[in-house]
């Protein structure tokens, strides 16, 4: 199946693509209105529509691959966590897609840009409780990511939301001897937030999932100067970042998987301390 386009049209007689609102390594996300959802009074028709990206769309398993990043993410229910609706195919264009929930709001790379000496106390620790949370909810249901970096994390009202597990991975399909995306064919990892185990050829893991979001968390502390993590030396903390939260992430950060004795959960809790005062 192919995914070239060109120019918006309409998927499936229902979905009017409006604009592009991201690329990644495996696909094109649209914003899509739901022609049917409208024709009903829904008053908020849009989706989010992926598409195979020009990379894959020529594959003869592209499609598979495409399903196992929706049936991944279908299988996760959490408040942070992208919900995905429906995988579908436009038979007349030959053309595989699934449509999610629309996230309204900025994705946390953009909203970098605003802080470039990093985000206040007040404003990070709710987003690094959030993005802990349901990394730590996939990981319980047997969900890798992948790929967590800030232009997978929205941010917006109802708070942070985790999205697109394009090189996520499941121990059941494993199991199952189901299709999935192979780093051998395609190293799509983004090296800033890579674990170095993924850059020398390993595969998805906790331990990397763990790293990863903590160099999110790192760089919203600390702002658009981000010091690269070496095997030898070690970092300085963030400048946001309290004191009694950088034992947790630093081991969260180091370069060796078996020197990250700190789990995704503990990465929480610390992040969640609220500093209580001496006085009333």
């Amino acid at each position: 199946m192919s995914a070239a386009l060109g120019p918006p049209d309409l998927l499936a007689g229902r979905y009017q693509l409006e604009r592009v609102l991201g690329t990644g390594g495996m696909g094109v996300v649209y914003r899509a209105r739901d022609l049917l959802h409208e024709a009903f009074g829904e008053p908020s028709p849009w989706v989010a529509l992926k598409l195979l990206g020009d990379s894959l769309s020529t594959c003869p398993d592209g499609h598979v691959l495409l399903y196992s990043e929706f049936a991944l993410t279908r299988r996760l229910r959490h408040e942070h966590v992208v919900r995905a609706f429906a995988f579908e195919v436009d038979t007349v264009r030959q053309v595989a897609f699934f449509t999610m929930e629309w996230l309204p709001g900025l994705t946390l790379d953009r909203l970098l840009l605003e802080y470039p000496d990093g985000l206040p106390w007040n404003e990070l620790q709710p987003m690094a409780v959030q993005l802990l949370d349901a990394l730590a909810y996939a990981h319980r249901a047997g969900v890798l990511h992948g790929d967590i970096k800030p232009t997978n994390i929205m941010v917006g009202e109802q708070g942070l939301c985790l999205f697109d597990f394009g090189l996520g991975h499941a121990e059941s399909q494993r199991a199952a001897g189901l299709p999935g995306l192979s780093h051998r064919r395609l190293n799509a990892w983004t090296p800033a937030y890579a674990a170095p185990e993924l850059k020398d050829g390993g595969g998805p893991s906790v331990s990397a999932d763990l790293y990863g979001a903590a160099r999110v968390l790192y760089e919203l502390a600390q702002g658009r100067r981000v010091v690269e993590p070496h095997r030898t030396r070690p970092l300085p903390r963030p400048r946001r970042l309290p004191r009694r939260c950088w034992s947790a992430l630093r081991s969260a950060l180091s370069w060796a998987a078996t020197h990250r004795t700190v789990t995704v959960e503990q990465l929480r809790d610390s992040m969640a301390v609220t500093h209580r005062r001496w006085f009333v």
